[in-house]
């Protein structure tokens, strides 16, 4: 027997929680029933704790086998489906509103309006927490305590002093040049004032005067089609790959001038252009190559092979086109066809001189315009800021890679 004072047993190790079977735990339960038994002697004879002899028994009593088994309690059928029906609607509820949520945040995103403002307004009527208000908003919790404590105060607008004076030579500089935005002016700003020794302007600055004297440009909203290009057309130096293209300029009087030029694709200087009213032949071209080499290596061929990119034009793919090329040392490169991104640079320089020259200026005739043209292709060698270019000219880029470096001792 269990209780045997004469029997020793001896326990080596941690002893682990007994798991009983239901079959077990049901004869237990019925010898309890029988005449002249009770639940502590059952308990005794087999070795278990009487109090878990009666929660057997009270549960069996209860929910019969199941219960037992489960080793739980057990629910009526009707109330285990009130409690499943009410489930059903807290999950509705719930995702409910989750949606209610994400349509508040997205709204907030593509609202025009700044959510600080919002989620002070929010705060300050008390019903929520400022840390719920300001996690679901996606604004600072420390700001906007701040201001729900001081009361938010509608601030006027920014001055500064000589914002009047840096106005009106920023009115001067579009009303020259119409097509610049901030950064080009920012650019042209700065060169001037590091040319009379004083501090550059922040772009950030002449935005906001730009935006008060409502001199910034209109946004465009046309969409590109998407077309994977891997290549890479910018060169790493100077005189590596050189991109020929040819644009049309038409006139007034129905006349068009055919421009053909050259550019260097790193330092974006135009090297050598022809202009004609007639169609660009290969002769053309060829003069072009030319005049690129005498120009950049003061030579008739080039010391080392330069890449010519250009695009499968008849005056660029003819055979004494490429012939000369061999012989001037430079190897034709041709785009691919319907890819005018594979010759970026030239395509840039021509939506340039298109917006911020041809479309400006004067264009009565053929001949007004062949007069004009030397000018724009020096104003843009010498003036026009590149974004790729850290907003300096291709000339002043130049002038910037052949000084030495600053000894940084």
């Amino acid at each position: 027997m269990p209780n045997d004072p004469t029997r020793v047993e001896i326990i080596a190790s941690r002893e682990r929680r007994r798991r009983y079977s239901a079959d077990y735990k049901l004869r237990l339960v019925e010898e309890t029933m029988q005449p002249g038994m009770t639940v502590s002697a059952v308990a005794r004879l087999h070795g278990v704790s009487p109090s878990l002899l009666f929660q057997w028994r009270r549960r069996m009593a209860e929910g019969g086998k199941a219960a037992i088994q489960a080793d739980g309690e057990v629910v009526a059928a009707g109330r285990l489906r009130e409690l499943e029906g009410r489930i059903r609607d807290l999950e509705r509820l719930l995702g409910r509103k989750t949606m209610e949520v994400e349509i508040l945040r997205e709204a907030l995103s593509a609202a025009p309006g700044k959510k600080a403002r919002l989620a002070v307004a929010v705060a300050a009527t008390g019903r929520f927490p400022v840390k719920v208000v300001a996690e679901t908003l996606g604004v600072a919790r420390s700001n906007l305590v701040e201001q729900v404590r001081r009361g938010a105060k509608p601030r006027g607008r920014y001055r500064r002093q000589g914002d009047d004076e840096l106005l009106a030579a920023i009115r001067q500089l579009t009303d020259a040049r119409p097509t610049y935005g901030y950064r080009r002016i920012t650019a042209l700003l700065n060169r001037a004032r590091r040319a009379s020794g004083a501090e550059p302007l922040n772009h950030k600055r002449v935005y906001r005067l730009m935006l008060r004297g409502q001199l910034l440009l209109q946004r465009h909203g046309t969409q590109r089609p998407i077309r994977a290009h891997e290549g890479k057309v910018i060169a790493p130096a100077s005189n590596l790959r050189w991109s020929s293209d040819g644009l049309e300029i038409p006139c007034w009087n129905g006349e068009v001038v055919r421009l053909a030029f050259a550019i260097d694709t790193h330092d974006r200087e135009v090297m050598a252009w022809i202009a004609t009213t007639g169609g660009v032949s290969g002769e053309m071209i060829r003069d072009l190559m030319l005049a690129c080499v005498e120009r950049r290596f003061a030579a008739l061929r080039a010391p080392y092979p330069v890449q010519w990119l250009a695009d499968n034009g008849s005056a660029y793919a003819a055979h004494d086109t490429r012939d000369f090329a061999v012989a001037l040392n430079l190897i034709a490169c041709f785009t691919p066809v319907r890819s005018p991104e594979s010759n970026g640079v030239s395509e840039a320089f021509v939506k340039t001189l298109k917006r911020d020259y041809a479309r400006i200026n004067p264009r009565p005739d053929a001949a007004a315009v062949l007069q004009q043209l030397p000018g724009w292709i020096e104003d843009y060698n010498e003036s026009h800021p590149h974004k790729g270019l850290r907003m300096r000219s291709p000339r002043e880029f130049i002038r910037a890679q052949s000084q030495p470096a600053p000894c940084p001792v």
